[in-house]
């Protein structure tokens, strides 16, 4: 059962918050890792013993990034809107659930960077492994609370979900294999449809590449070297990725008819998937001031040709796709 009327729903901005959480997420990675990267041949190469001075600093860092995160989503976002009592909301059939994988593509890596930051400072592998998830989920659930707690939103379980499987996609990993052999990646770039409805889709470039989900792609990609014997002389960095993205979406369920007067073209949603090469390039052994660079590279999925399939049965090879 739909909590808000379906005008509503066409309409609220629902992608706003999650563009500046991300925003406020990617700093804090990018600063973490800048600070702890220091001069070292591997990036955050784990420690054989217990390392507290470092733990306090991720435990220290981590502890700002949780209440900047919270207060800047507060007064940035979540203050201009109605407060209401804690509530739920069914959204799984929004966004042709495009923004669910980018939920679960975001906990992945959340949980990825803080198991390396956790064995960086010497927790030992299982620990640092409950550690990364849960670390993920809680950074995660504080864009829920703040949701379930507002009239034009709430508490999504289809979010908690994909939060969910994206931490446990790393966690099956690492504890079956001490590896992350398969990834979640993200790649956008420019729809024709941010024109239409530029407060739902974004109207600057930033806005656009964050909110407009008809032109983000989310990427399962695999590292073939990693399943091969130690001998074998295929590259380490090559791996193959399947993508999945969607088009034609103006409003979050359905597209409306007109916007503040604006008759709004006619367009048909639909799924598309990809098959395409791709690249980690951080598991190339690089010269030191490489290393970050390298590591964050592999959040990003690398702009290659790609077969697409979408579901109106259309079948075609891109020359590059982002």
């Amino acid at each position: 059962m739909d909590i808000f009327p379906s005008f509503r729903i066409l309409q609220r901005p629902m992608t706003g918050k999650h563009y500046i959480s991300r925003i406020i997420l990617l700093i804090c990675i990018a600063s973490i890792t800048m600070q702890q990267a220091g001069a070292q041949q591997y990036f955050l190469p784990p420690s054989d013993q217990f390392r507290p001075d470092r733990l306090r600093k991720v435990v220290w860092t981590e502890s700002a990034v949780f209440v900047l995160t919270s207060v800047g989503l507060y007064f940035l976002w979540y203050k201009k809107f109605p407060k209401s009592k804690f509530h739920l909301l069914n959204d799984n059939k929004e966004w042709l659930q495009m923004d669910k994988l980018g939920h679960a593509t975001t906990a992945y890596n959340v949980s990825v960077m803080q198991h390396d930051l956790l064995r960086w400072s010497g927790v030992k592998p299982n620990q640092a492994i409950v550690g990364g998830a849960l670390t993920s989920l809680a950074f995660l659930s504080i864009v829920e609370m703040m949701d379930a707690f507002s009239r034009d939103w709430g508490f999504s379980g289809g979010d908690m979900l994909a939060n969910i499987s994206g931490a446990g996609l790393f966690a099956a990993q690492q504890y079956g294999w001490g590896q992350q052999r398969m990834g979640l990646k993200f790649s956008a770039s420019f729809s024709p449809y941010a024109q239409y409805n530029p407060k739902l889709l974004g109207k600057k470039w930033a806005e656009r590449l964050m909110k407009d989900y008809n032109g983000q792609t989310y990427w399962l990609s695999v590292n073939l070297r990693s399943f091969m014997k130690t001998e074998s002389n295929f590259p380490v960095w090559f791996n193959v990725a399947a993508g999945i993205g969607a088009d034609g979406m103006i409003g979050a369920r359905q597209n409306p008819t007109e916007i503040n007067g604006n008759t709004i073209p006619s367009f048909k949603r639909t799924r598309q998937f990809y098959l395409a090469p791709d690249a980690d390039l951080h598991r190339i052994r690089s010269v030191q001031a490489l290393n970050a660079p390298l590591f964050l590279l592999q959040y990003f999925k690398t702009p290659a040709p790609a077969i697409e399939w979408k579901t109106d049965g259309k079948l075609k090879l891109k020359p590059i796709q982002f």
